[in-house]
């Protein structure tokens, strides 16, 4: 399957290695391709099966477009993306509205009525948005079968019940086993809400390889 993945930070650059590895055809889009390539030239070195481009590049060229920008950069990066690249295609949406202009912990620029997710819903209306992998970090992402053998649950949302099928097909052969639908993309919310408390876990912990299940 061809993916677009939209993000080049670590968590982008991560699921984009982690595609490629189970055997996708993947672009990572950027907005500027040579500035981003020389500030990790190690890494894109490294990861010859992972083709920078453009992030407009990158959504014409997935099947399903996976959000990994930061939430303060979100629709910008998807207008840059362009609709039309966009339309009809599943998004599967990684971002989190978090606001670190007050230091850490950071706190959401949106919450309890409205959702980024939504947004982008509202946004890019003939897009598929599936909300999903917001709640962890990037190992975790990944190689879920790394922490507890798999254990623990992945939350999603979405309003189309055939893109959360394809995005939970995809998922699953990152080795998420527990796959739990909220429902439409209103869950999103709570989704992303988690947030306040994954960051306060974090420092607590003192690590970021953690995750929850549903016990259920």
């Amino acid at each position: 399957m061809r993916i677009g993945v939209l993000g080049t930070g670590a968590a982008g650059r991560a699921l984009a290695a982690r595609f490629a590895e189970v055997g996708h055809d993947v672009a990572l889009g950027t907005r500027e391709v040579d500035a981003t390539r020389a500030k990790e030239e190690a890494w894109y070195d490294g990861h010859p099966e992972v083709r920078l481009a453009t992030q407009a590049e990158a959504a014409a060229h997935g099947e399903i477009v996976v959000n990994v920008c930061s939430g303060a950069g979100t629709l910008a990066a998807l207008a840059n993306a362009g609709a039309s690249n966009l339309a009809g295609k599943v998004l599967v949406d990684v971002s989190n509205p978090l606001d670190f202009s007050q230091g850490f912990p950071p706190t959401l620029f949106v919450k309890d009525t409205d959702s980024l997710a939504e947004r982008v819903q509202r946004e890019f209306p003939e897009t598929r948005v599936v909300k999903a992998l917001n709640m962890v970090a990037n190992e975790v992402m990944t190689h879920p079968l790394d922490l507890a053998g798999g254990d623990h649950t992945l939350l999603i949302s979405g309003n189309d019940e055939q893109a959360k099928s394809v995005a939970s097909g995809l998922l699953r052969e990152l080795g998420w086993a527990d796959i739990f639908d909220l429902g439409d993309l209103s869950n999103a919310r709570g989704q992303e809400m988690w947030m306040a408390l994954w960051t306060r876990l974090y420092r607590k912990i003192g690590h970021v390889n953690f995750n929850i299940k549903l016990v259920r």
